[in-house]
């Protein structure tokens, strides 16, 4: 953010401020008085889009106004992040930030934002693991097992995901890191591809979406080695996290939530984040939610900031390392 644009964003913010402080009296807040729009950085019909639509009309009825959402989708979500960046801060237009938000700085030569100057992060709303799986003639049925097979066979093997730089692909490279193993990524345009990829013989592995893998391991098609949360998915007890089968390291999850320009008022964001964590721990946007495969959290303002803080560096380590650049 430039000298000359954070003074004039920190005025705007003071103003807003002043004119909740006055709008009602007892210096109660009139936010929102009329619609609020959130911006989905992607194209429609992802996993961002499915999050924000399972919370967007309970979340209109928790603020009282119609909640609009608005996909502006370009390099990897940098695109959408940019916009709101630069939009006023009277908590009128929300980022739904997604992983890609804490990676892209790394991934991309120039991105359109800052992810801590020119932002305030207000909620997390959900989370959701990698799940690593196998063909049941490969022989294999445990991640311990699968990475003494691949140190048996060095940079043989290749593994399937839905892109380059998505958490699917970096998460494993962070395995690879934690593990000693040599695979070839091999990216595909979603999980689905990714996922057939590996019906199909054309890889060995592939780390996708929960969603994508549970059907296939339900009916015996595939093996599911461990997922990269910290906690076993519900819905597949069997099936153990990263740090259970031996490499706590390696854990990784992606996360949705949402972010508002920095100088946001605080009345505004406090407002905010009380009415997401309201609706995401409603019964039947967590049941919706799970069903899809998310895991809702509600996770307040210094949580969600501090979990940015911490992943920023994590990323950009991995992305180092394993000198990924975007595709």
């Amino acid at each position: 953010m430039d000298v000359v644009r954070r003074p004039l964003r920190h005025l705007a913010a003071l103003s807003s401020a002043l004119a909740l402080v006055s709008a009602l009296p007892g210096g109660a807040a009139a936010y929102p008085d009329r619609p609020v729009t959130i911006v989905v950085p992607f194209a429609p019909g992802g996993a961002n889009d499915v999050v924000i639509r399972a919370i967007q009309q309970p979340l209109a009825e928790a603020l009282g106004q119609p909640i609009v959402v608005e996909n502006r989708g370009g390099a990897g979500g940098s695109v959408g992040a940019g916009y709101v960046a630069r939009a006023r801060n009277d908590g009128y237009t929300l980022l739904m930030a997604a992983t890609g938000f804490v990676v892209n700085p790394s991934l991309y030569d120039k991105v359109q934002y800052d992810p801590i100057k020119d932002f305030d992060p207000v909620a997390e709303l959900s989370t959701f693991p990698v799940i690593y799986t196998v063909r049941p003639d490969l022989g294999v049925s445990t991640l311990q097992a699968f990475i003494a097979y691949a140190k048996a066979r060095p940079g043989v093997l290749n593994y399937s995901t839905p892109g380059a730089g998505t958490l699917p692909h970096l998460a494993t490279e962070l395995l690879k890191l934690n593990t000693g193993i040599a695979m070839v990524h091999i990216p595909y345009s979603g999980a689905a591809p990714a996922a057939q990829a590996l019906l199909s013989k054309t890889v060995d592995m592939a780390a996708t979406s929960i969603s994508v893998a549970k059907p296939q391991i339900a009916v015996g098609t595939m093996v599911g080695l461990a997922v990269s949360g910290s906690e076993r998915w519900p819905e597949l007890p069997n099936v153990p996290t990263v740090g259970d089968a031996g490499v706590p390291a390696a854990l990784a999850d992606a996360w949705q939530g949402i972010m508002v320009p920095d100088g946001t008022p605080k009345e505004i964001v406090d407002r905010l984040a009380a009415a997401l964590i309201g609706v995401v721990q409603r019964a039947d946007v967590r049941g919706r939610l799970l069903q899809a495969g998310f895991h809702a959290t509600g996770r307040g303002p210094k949580e969600f900031q501090a979990r940015i803080v911490e992943e920023l560096p994590k990323w950009k380590d991995v992305i180092l390392k394993a000198r990924i650049t975007a595709q």
